[in-house]
Protein backbone atom coordinates (compact mmCIF):
# COMPACT_ATOMS: atom_id res chain seq x y z
CA UNK A 1 0.00 0.00 0.00
CA UNK A 2 1.37 3.38 -0.98
CA UNK A 3 -0.68 5.62 1.29
CA UNK A 4 -0.31 7.24 4.68
CA UNK A 5 -3.31 7.07 7.03
CA UNK A 6 -3.52 9.69 9.73
CA UNK A 7 -6.05 11.55 11.86
CA UNK A 8 -7.44 14.63 10.13
CA UNK A 9 -8.59 17.78 11.89
CA UNK A 10 -12.07 18.67 10.60
CA UNK A 11 -11.54 22.43 10.62
CA UNK A 12 -8.32 22.33 8.61
CA UNK A 13 -9.05 19.32 6.33
CA UNK A 14 -12.79 19.76 5.79
CA UNK A 15 -12.47 20.50 2.06
CA UNK A 16 -10.28 17.41 1.44
CA UNK A 17 -12.57 15.14 3.46
CA UNK A 18 -15.72 16.40 1.76
CA UNK A 19 -14.16 16.24 -1.71
CA UNK A 20 -13.57 12.49 -1.26
CA UNK A 21 -16.99 11.87 0.26
CA UNK A 22 -18.79 13.84 -2.44
CA UNK A 23 -16.88 12.03 -5.21
CA UNK A 24 -17.87 8.62 -3.83
CA UNK A 25 -21.28 9.12 -2.27
CA UNK A 26 -22.82 11.97 -4.25
CA UNK A 27 -21.22 11.67 -7.69
CA UNK A 28 -20.88 7.86 -7.89
CA UNK A 29 -23.76 6.63 -5.76
CA UNK A 30 -26.31 9.41 -6.18
CA UNK A 31 -26.67 10.29 -2.48
CA UNK A 32 -28.29 13.73 -2.17
CA UNK A 33 -25.56 16.32 -1.49
CA UNK A 34 -27.41 17.74 1.51
CA UNK A 35 -27.13 14.37 3.29
CA UNK A 36 -23.37 14.07 2.99
CA UNK A 37 -22.36 16.61 5.62
CA UNK A 38 -24.00 16.63 9.04
CA UNK A 39 -23.71 18.04 12.56
CA UNK A 40 -21.59 15.06 13.66
CA UNK A 41 -18.55 15.99 11.57
CA UNK A 42 -17.31 18.56 14.09
CA UNK A 43 -17.13 16.05 16.94
CA UNK A 44 -15.98 13.03 14.93
CA UNK A 45 -12.50 11.58 14.71
CA UNK A 46 -11.62 11.69 11.01
CA UNK A 47 -8.98 9.71 9.19
CA UNK A 48 -7.52 10.63 5.84
CA UNK A 49 -5.37 8.52 3.54
CA UNK A 50 -2.96 10.36 1.27
CA UNK A 51 -0.92 9.11 -1.67
CA UNK A 52 2.88 9.51 -1.85
CA UNK A 53 2.44 13.03 -3.21
CA UNK A 54 0.18 14.02 -0.32
CA UNK A 55 -3.08 13.92 -2.30
CA UNK A 56 -6.12 12.70 -0.31
CA UNK A 57 -7.52 9.39 -1.59
CA UNK A 58 -9.73 8.04 1.22
CA UNK A 59 -11.47 9.02 4.42
CA UNK A 60 -13.52 7.63 7.30
CA UNK A 61 -14.89 8.92 10.59
CA UNK A 62 -15.77 7.64 14.05
CA UNK A 63 -18.13 9.36 16.47
CA UNK A 64 -17.44 9.45 20.22
CA UNK A 65 -20.05 6.70 20.76
CA UNK A 66 -18.18 4.28 18.46
CA UNK A 67 -20.27 4.78 15.34
CA UNK A 68 -18.09 4.41 12.24
CA UNK A 69 -19.16 5.90 8.97
CA UNK A 70 -18.44 7.97 5.91
CA UNK A 71 -15.83 5.45 4.75
CA UNK A 72 -14.92 6.42 1.21
CA UNK A 73 -12.04 5.43 -1.07
CA UNK A 74 -11.65 7.12 -4.45
CA UNK A 75 -12.31 4.65 -7.27
CA UNK A 76 -8.73 4.63 -8.61
CA UNK A 77 -7.48 3.56 -5.16
CA UNK A 78 -9.88 0.74 -4.39
CA UNK A 79 -8.90 -2.94 -4.02
CA UNK A 80 -5.52 -2.00 -2.52
CA UNK A 81 -6.32 -2.59 1.16
CA UNK A 82 -6.83 1.07 2.04
CA UNK A 83 -10.36 0.60 3.38
CA UNK A 84 -9.26 -2.34 5.52
CA UNK A 85 -6.27 -0.41 6.85
CA UNK A 86 -8.47 2.58 7.72
CA UNK A 87 -11.00 0.40 9.50
CA UNK A 88 -8.27 -1.40 11.46
CA UNK A 89 -6.86 1.99 12.48
CA UNK A 90 -10.30 3.12 13.70
CA UNK A 91 -10.71 -0.13 15.66
CA UNK A 92 -7.34 0.43 17.31
CA UNK A 93 -8.14 4.04 18.14
CA UNK A 94 -11.48 2.97 19.62
CA UNK A 95 -9.73 0.44 21.86
CA UNK A 96 -7.21 3.09 23.00
CA UNK A 97 -10.11 5.38 23.91
CA UNK A 98 -11.96 2.72 25.87
CA UNK A 99 -14.77 2.33 23.34
CA UNK A 100 -15.93 -1.27 23.59
CA UNK A 101 -18.82 -1.39 21.12
CA UNK A 102 -18.41 -0.26 17.54
CA UNK A 103 -21.30 0.02 15.15
CA UNK A 104 -21.91 1.10 11.60
CA UNK A 105 -24.53 1.06 8.90
CA UNK A 106 -22.98 -0.86 6.02
CA UNK A 107 -24.16 -0.65 2.47
CA UNK A 108 -25.34 -4.19 1.76
CA UNK A 109 -22.86 -4.65 -1.07
CA UNK A 110 -20.05 -3.94 1.43
CA UNK A 111 -21.36 -6.25 4.17
CA UNK A 112 -18.83 -9.00 3.41
CA UNK A 113 -15.98 -6.45 3.68
CA UNK A 114 -17.06 -5.55 7.22
CA UNK A 115 -17.65 -9.20 8.15
CA UNK A 116 -14.06 -10.07 7.18
CA UNK A 117 -12.88 -7.43 9.65
CA UNK A 118 -15.01 -8.76 12.51
CA UNK A 119 -18.33 -6.91 12.30
CA UNK A 120 -21.56 -8.88 12.66
CA UNK A 121 -24.90 -7.93 11.11
CA UNK A 122 -27.87 -7.06 13.32
CA UNK A 123 -31.43 -6.72 12.15
CA UNK A 124 -32.79 -6.49 8.66
CA UNK A 125 -32.04 -4.43 5.61
CA UNK A 126 -33.13 -0.80 5.57
CA UNK A 127 -32.85 2.11 3.14
CA UNK A 128 -30.58 5.06 3.82
CA UNK A 129 -30.31 7.72 1.10
CA UNK A 130 -32.04 5.25 -1.22
CA UNK A 131 -29.37 2.56 -0.72
CA UNK A 132 -29.86 -0.79 1.05
CA UNK A 133 -27.97 -0.91 4.37
CA UNK A 134 -27.60 -3.21 7.33
CA UNK A 135 -26.59 -2.34 10.88
CA UNK A 136 -23.41 -4.11 12.01
CA UNK A 137 -21.55 -4.23 15.32
CA UNK A 138 -18.24 -5.29 16.77
CA UNK A 139 -17.58 -5.84 20.47
CA UNK A 140 -13.98 -5.17 21.43
CA UNK A 141 -12.33 -7.34 24.04
CA UNK A 142 -11.29 -5.53 27.23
Amino acid sequence: MKVVIAPADWSSRKSDLLRIRFAVFVDEQGVPAELEHDEHDRQALHLIATDPGGEPVATARMLPDGHIGRMAVLSAWRKQGIGSAMLRKLIGLAAERGIRDLHLNAQCEAESFYRRLGFEPEGGVFKDAGIDHRHMTMHLVS
